[in-house]
């Protein structure tokens, strides 16, 4: 669309349109009517009736009042401007709207650029309407209960609620046409959520952590790989048709080793190299850095070797990088359950006490490692035992738990494995579920917004999307376009 100079004014607050013609009593008046009938008849028999019929009655009442401010916000002229690029009036007609109290129909006019086939709604741009449908208090809230229930249960509960009553298939829509615009401005709308919050002040450090769950896929080819693995002659196990989704935290803990403030979640959905969860942690850390150069950062993960290349890549100098000591445990005890027996005896006493050593002793990596090469040299052919060992060595210097603890910093990544369980698991496993890249990350990133205290500041950006200035051309050309036959 080739732009053109015109002249603009603003345009002045609109006087309401011509609507359909409104109930011969007002819904205040039929709510005085109601109360008056009230208070004549005395208290009422069935509460719950009553207070049902009253919300009704309210919510009839702001109906009524959203239904007319919306038609203030039309504009019924020839012609309009956005953004320098005139448009002409080619049709009024009604449409729906859903508010928080319930549907309205309001009368608007719709406006063409020449040579453009899109009309745009100036009653839609100026109060901010979401996907043609939503006022931004109905998807505000729509928006925010899908990122804890399902369509489904959305819908039931809001059915129960009184008020808007959205549909199952609106419901599944909306969070996939909020989290493309979301995406495609991500970077600014990170950028700005992290200069508005605060660092604790009384934190002394900054945890750093990521990690993966599997998470089932529509497009996971789930028959195609089980076929695949019975015609190789193997047998058929483990969850196939699953991809790893990624959450990453930032937690801020306090000179005694306690949580402090409000742990920021991230979330994404299979991604090669968790590229862009690494692009968004980096980020905030860089931000929180900023505002307090002085933090102590650790780095805490799983022993995946791509989340270490990121790690010390971009950690700063003085950083701690610790494995989860939960993870290691979890090494050990496999290590002694295949030299000893699963769950003897045996294994289960030495476990303990190499447990223990490796969480407590100065030295306790190195006890453990020692302990495992002895067994390793009494059992060659123990493979697990062999790998266990490994490991072990490979992540010696990750593994000082007992240093780490003494300056009451974390040595487990038990924030970072909760947000896989509250922002992907609960969620996004439930039976039957099949996720697509677009629809999980609609969930994802909601999710993770309201899981980290963001979701109003996130909401406020998203919302000022879906709203443009409109004014009205000096031009003396005010013949309307009309639609083709």
């Amino acid at each position: 669309m080739e732009l053109r100079n015109i002249n603009l004014i603003r345009v002045p607050p609109m006087p309401a349109c011509q609507i359909s013609p409104p109930p011969t009593i007002s819904a205040a008046d039929r709510l005085d009517a109601f109360l008056e009938k009230v208070r004549i008849n005395g208290p009422v028999e069935d509460f719950q009736a009553f207070e049902l019929a009253l919300h009704e009655a309210v919510m009839d009442l702001e109906r009524e009042v959203l239904q007319a401010e919306l038609a203030r916000l039309d504009i019924d002229a020839p012609a309009i401007s956005i953004a320098g690029v005139e448009f002409r009036r080619v049709l009024r007609s009604e449409a729906p709207y859903l508010t928080r109290a319930g549907k309205v129909r309001v009368e608007r006019s719709l406006y063409r650029a020449r040579g453009e086939e899109l009309t745009v709604c100036p009653l839609e741009l100026q109060a901010g309407i979401v996907e043609s449908y939503w006022t931004p208090a109905a998807a505000m809230l729509s928006a925010w209960s899908v990122a804890h229930l399902t369509p489904q249960e959305t819908q039931e509960f809001f059915e129960r609620v009184g008020g808007m009553k959205p549909s199952r298939a609106s419901l599944d829509r909306l969070p996939k046409a909020l989290s493309s615009r979301w995406e495609e401005q991500r970077p600014r709308f990170e950028e700005e959520i992290c200069a508005l919050e605060q660092v604790p002040q009384d934190a002394v450090a900054v945890a750093v952590s990521l990690d993966g769950v599997l998470l089932p896929m529509k497009d996971g080819k789930r028959q195609q790989i089980r076929a695949r693995t019975r015609a190789r002659g193997k047998q058929v196990r483990g969850p196939a048709g699953y991809r790893e989704a990624s959450s990453g935290t930032l937690t801020f803990y306090d000179a005694d080793g306690e949580r402090v403030g409000q742990t920021r979640c991230l979330g994404r959905m299979p991604e090669k190299n968790k590229r862009t969860l690494k692009e968004s942690l980096e980020n905030e850390l860089s931000a929180i850095l900023g505002k307090r150069p002085l933090l102590q950062v650790v780095g805490v993960a799983d022993g995946a070797r791509d989340n270490w290349t990121w790690l010390e890549r971009v950690l700063p100098p003085g950083a701690v990088w610790v494995l989860d000591f939960f993870h290691a445990a979890e090494h050990l005890k496999r290590a002694l359950d295949n030299a000893h027996g699963k769950d003897t005896p045996r294994a289960r006493a030495e476990y303990e006490r190499l447990r223990l050593l490796l969480r407590d002793h100065d030295q306790g990596v190195s006890k453990v490692i020692n302990a495992l090469a002895y067994r390793h040299r009494e059992h060659p052919r123990r493979r697990v035992l062999a790998r266990e060992l490994r490991y072990f060595r490979k992540n010696k210097a990750r593994m000082a738990f007992a240093a780490i603890k003494a300056r009451k910093l974390p040595i487990g990544s038990g924030v970072v494995e909760a947000a896989n369980k509250t922002l992907v698991s609960v969620r996004m496993k439930r039976a039957g579920s099949r996720w697509s890249i677009a629809g999980g990350q609609a969930i994802l990133t909601l999710r993770a917004l309201a899981k980290s205290g963001r979701f109003d500041r996130a909401w406020a950006l998203l919302a000022e999307t879906y709203k443009v200035d409109v004014e009205l051309p000096e031009t003396n050309d005010t013949t309307p376009l009309r639609l083709a036959a």
